[in-house]
């Protein structure tokens, strides 16, 4: 339950974001699958809160192209599309790779004092197995990059994909049970190159890092869209 109690003014404004984040994260960890339907009137007897906080938070995540209109019913949570996930992560390589080599360049005894208890806390949520947690854990590693990184431009030119990202992470991580492991393995050889001030091998560590994770996704995402149009070529044969 989000709260129980709608007013006016900041307050309104915090429960719309409150809203907009319990909607988000139950799309993020799986319990509303894609193209699932979204009834403004069942969310908000969910969330403990008027219709108009949840009407408010449903259009935010149509804008931010979370969820999406349907004919005939309403809205739904919108599907992740090959094309675009490719398209994402390709932009997402350059601009981690960027990152981790300025950070290597800037800041490589931040890396060394403040890194490794990062790479710890993924290390833990990679044996709990909370989507959340693992999440949250990936955030706090690459935000650290970001920061020592000193180019909030980088951080800008992200900012707009950040929930598709999230998103993204989340399928990944529900779907291969060795992937955590796998990513923090990953991320600690990354922090190792920065700390090291080895900003070629960072940059390198970083595009295969998210390449590996793109093509994984891509892949299943193909399969998924070509299951789901043979299924639809069959029953226009059946008619």
């Amino acid at each position: 339950m989000v709260g129980a109690t709608d007013t006016s003014g900041p307050t309104r404004h915090r429960l719309v974001e409150q809203v907009y984040g319990a909607i988000f994260s139950e799309i993020t960890e799986g319990r509303l699958a894609p193209n699932t339907r979204l009834i403004q009137d069942e969310l908000a007897d969910a969330y403990g809160v008027s219709r108009q906080p949840v009407q408010q938070a449903l259009l935010l995540l149509r804008n931010h192209g979370i969820v999406r209109d349907a004919p005939r019913r309403g809205l739904v949570v919108a599907p992740l599309e090959a094309s675009f996930v490719r398209n994402l992560y390709e932009v997402r390589g350059v601009l981690e790779g960027l990152t981790s080599r300025l950070a290597a360049e800037r800041n490589p005894a931040r890396a060394r004092a403040e890194g490794p208890p990062l790479v710890t806390a993924g290390r833990a949520a990679a044996e709990t197995g909370s989507v959340a947690e693992l999440i949250a854990a990936d955030i706090a590693f690459h935000r650290f990059l970001g920061e020592i990184a000193e180019n909030p431009i980088i951080v800008e030119t992200a900012a707009p994909h950040f929930n598709h990202l999230r998103r993204i992470m989340g399928e990944v991580l529900r779907e291969d049970e060795t992937m955590p492991r796998r990513i923090w393995d990953e991320h600690a050889a990354i922090l190792d190159a920065i700390a090291a001030g080895d900003g070629d091998s960072a940059d390198q560590l970083s595009r295969q890092h998210i390449a590996r994770a793109a093509t994984v996704f891509v892949d299943r995402l193909r399969a998924q869209e070509d299951a789901v149009a043979e299924e639809a070529r069959g029953r226009r044969v059946r008619r």
